[in-house]
């Protein structure tokens, strides 16, 4: 994610900060020094970073789980709402997707019993939890706020609205009783309904924090049920029917200013970079634009271009090449029928499709037209 940087790496996954967090250690910091001062400032800053570790070790509970079960894991990025795993594809089956959504809340009930267990046999848990505004920084006042965050996280992220863990496990049950369209239509429709009520309470009691997640849980609902129409349009169009089929090529020693001449007079973006009629490189609109920007408008694409290009079979459907486009962090791929290359297909590319798409007959959309067909079309 933009704005963000590392600060560990935990089982060859990054656990990064983004730089909006300052915000929240700030407030802690502010929380704690109006009645105790420094000390208070210091303590409320500890117990900002403790509590996001809790919170970085139930985003890891997801990763670990949903690794096992085949995703990728591309970061745990911490925010000053929380934090968020950014996994690379969906859980193919929806005992997956359970599993995965219940690794986090069992992360944080794990950590509250081992807090009560610590808590309980060094003494500090042996009267009332210290945790009010006059609570003063102690060993005892940071293990009752530590165990009690971890029992809220756990509770709060089991309500059954998505985007939340509690809102994953219910379309899991769902899907495997009506299927997964069906039951992320119906798990957002809930998660919304959630929203809407939390939003309402959270401004008849005047508390901004929880309007701004009940917005946030309303919104990731909605981009749950899109998400899910679009992996249903695109999950059965091979990605052989989306290539541009008279696709402008350039050659190695073609210039930069020639593909920005392209870019100016047609409507195509990416070039694939031929040898043989073999694609060795791609050039696309952000590679020329920096060149230019650089003065190397007479430079040869070749010293531009990306060489490293990303090949994906024209039977894979288009859904399976958006996973794969985000796994391997490229814009454009290259679209092979065997061992012969047909041309890109760019992200962009892809959003036209799905816009077109699901407004065709399901006849239309998914089509028959094979490779080979396709070949006989060329030659005429």
């Amino acid at each position: 994610m933009k704005w963000s940087f590392r600060v560990a790496r935990v089982a060859g996954i990054d656990v990064n900060v983004h730089a909006t967090f300052g915000l929240i250690v700030a407030l802690g910091a502010l929380q704690w020094s109006g009645r105790h001062g420094g000390q208070g400032a210091l303590f409320g800053v500890a117990l900002t970073l403790a509590l996001f570790a809790c919170v970085a070790m139930h985003e890891l509970g997801h990763s670990l789980v949903a690794r096992r079960f085949g995703l990728t894991v591309r970061e745990i990025v911490l925010l000053p709402i929380g934090g968020v795993a950014m996994l690379t594809g969906r859980p193919k089956k929806p005992l997956h997707e359970l599993l995965i959504a219940l690794a986090g809340p069992a992360v944080n009930v794990v950590l509250a019993g081992v807090l009560l267990a610590v808590g309980a046999s060094l003494g500090l848990l042996s009267g009332p939890p210290a945790l009010g505004a006059d609570a003063a920084p102690s060993p005892s006042t940071a293990l009752a706020w530590l165990l009690g965050a971890n029992v809220a996280l756990a509770v709060f992220n089991m309500i059954p609205a998505l985007p939340l863990d509690g809102g994953r496990v219910l379309r899991a049950g769902l899907a495997m009783a009506i299927g997964p369209a069906r039951a992320t239509a119906a798990a957002a429709s809930i998660g919304q309904a959630i929203a809407v009520l939390l939003f309402a309470g959270a401004v008849l009691s005047g508390h901004l924090v929880l309007a701004f997640i009940s917005v946030f849980v309303f919104l990731g609902a909605t981009q749950e049920r899109t998400a899910e129409r679009a992996a249903s349009v695109l999950g059965g169009v091979p990605v052989g029917r989306a290539y541009n089929r008279r696709a402008i090529v350039l050659s190695p020693c073609d210039r930069v200013s020639d593909a920005a001449e392209h870019i100016l007079t047609t409507y195509q973006t990416d070039f694939a970079v031929l040898l043989d009629a073999s694609p060795i490189g791609v050039v696309t609109r952000a590679d020329v634009v920096r060149a230019l920007a650089e003065g190397g408008g007479s430079a040869y694409v070749a010293g531009v271009m990306r060489r490293e290009v990303v090949r994906v079979d024209a039977d894979r459907s288009l859904d399976e090449v958006l996973r794969i486009m985000s796994e391997r962090n490229t814009p454009v791929v290259a679209v092979y029928d065997g061992e012969r290359y047909l041309g890109l297909v760019s992200q962009d590319d892809i959003a036209e499709a799905l816009t077109l798409l699901q407004f065709l007959p399901t006849s239309t959309r998914y089509g028959t037209a094979s490779p080979a067909a396709r070949r006989a079309e060329d030659m005429m």
